[in-house]
């Protein structure tokens, strides 16, 4: 697999800068975060936030458009948002993961959204207090989505009535709006995204007990014949195979190049925790060698998605490479600084658990394994006379 080239100009210098000094402010909400991952009304106005609401809002719906050092940002750029997750990530990935803005539902609606959609979405979230939730994944089900059981049942000429569940929901039980996925009929085709408003009658939603990120809020999502309109559903402008399963897939693929970052991150600040408590530890520059050459495969698979949002073959191999690395970095500070520092040293008590999470986010490493078993055997299949596979 060749790497895709990318260059970390003086304008990607000054944003990763920007981002480094926004980090401290996350860390220093990490533990009360971590310890009450309700109480998000103490960070929503982080200026971190305010960095990333920056670097995915489309330019029509943001306050003003983002500046540093005379450098423009232009939003929707994946390599420029995961050299910022590494930096903030550096600070807390809890935090990080707590706060509001469009998420994951603002990268759907991009790809999916039409403009009355779009403007109904920007529009709620510019107030840079509303969290947005992201529903696949299903109980018994994961995120095989193809396999989901959530169904949205006609209701009348105008719209449907949503039945089912989700769980393990990214700010699930804080969420006001949010996209939710269900079936409309037997086949994949029939898998459809729609924005989602709550409170709604028939839907409830409770957090769940999290032992690593806590800040990520994570909840379960129940459906009893929540209404909704024809206008909701996501893609109605567009061909058939382009509405549902495509759309979350390139949710998945800009995800997997993200969470690779908050492991990066992650492991950053383990390597600097042990760093500044004993400088001469075994191993010490190995790993920071190790993390060095992890930030270049994060940012060579987000500017391969930038190239083309459906070449996510990078973007799970720097996945499964980067979540390795930092539950390996863990196992390390913890002997490098001995255990009783689990509880002499908080954060690493905290760290050693966020670590463990990211192989769940977005396919664990069998998944991303398999992503690219297929790629390769793609590329290897022989190309017939018309220049297609036989």
């Amino acid at each position: 697999m060749t790497t895709v080239p990318y260059v970390l100009d003086d304008r990607r210098q000054a944003l990763r800068a920007t981002a480094a000094d926004l980090a401290p402010e996350l860390r220093a909400h990490a533990l009360a975060l971590d310890a009450d991952p309700d109480d998000v009304k103490a960070i929503a106005d982080l200026a971190a936030f305010d960095l990333i609401r920056a670097l995915t809002t489309p330019v029509d719906f943001a306050a003003c458009p983002l500046r540093i050092d005379g450098f423009d940002y232009p939003p929707g750029s994946c390599l420029d948002e995961a050299v910022c997750v590494v930096e903030l990530a550096a600070g807390d990935a809890g935090v990080l993961l707590a706060g509001p803005g469009p998420g994951l539902s603002g990268v759907l609606v991009d790809n999916l959204a039409d403009q009355a959609q779009r403007e109904r979405f920007y529009r709620a979230v510019a107030d840079g207090a509303t969290w947005t939730f992201f529903a696949v994944t299903e109980p018994g089900r994961g995120s095989d989505a193809g396999a989901m059981d959530t169904e949205l049942r006609r209701d009348g000429a105008d719209g449907y009535r949503l039945h089912g569940a989700k769980r393990y929901i990214g700010n699930g039980a804080r969420g006001r709006l949010g996209v939710v996925f269900g079936r409309t009929g037997p086949g994949p085709l029939s898998i459809r995204a729609a924005l989602l408003e709550v409170p709604a009658e028939g839907f409830d939603a409770t957090a769940l007990d999290m032992v690593g990120l806590r800040g990520a809020g994570l909840g379960e999502l129940r459906f009893d014949g929540v209404a909704v309109p024809e206008h909701a559903l996501l893609g109605r402008q567009l061909p058939v195979t382009r509405r549902g399963l495509w759309g979350a897939m390139r949710v998945f693929h800009q995800m997997r190049a993200q969470v690779a970052a908050l492991a990066i991150g992650t492991g950053t600040a383990l390597v600097e925790l042990v760093a500044g408590e004993r400088p001469s530890a075994p191993r010490l520059d190995e790993f920071a060698d190790r993390l060095r050459s992890g930030r270049h495969l994060v940012y060579a698979a987000a500017a391969a998605l930038d190239a083309d949002p459906d070449d996510g073959h990078r973007a799970s191999a720097a996945k499964a490479s980067a979540t390795a690395l930092g539950r390996e970095i863990s196992r390390w500070a913890i002997g490098a600084l001995d255990p009783v520092a689990l509880v002499e040293q908080p954060l690493l008590e905290k760290w050693a658990r966020d670590v463990l999470a990211f192989e769940f986010m977005e396919g664990t490493t069998n998944i991303q394994r398999r992503h690219l078993a297929r790629e390769y055997l793609k590329r290897r299949a022989p190309v017939g006379p018309a220049g297609g596979r036989p």
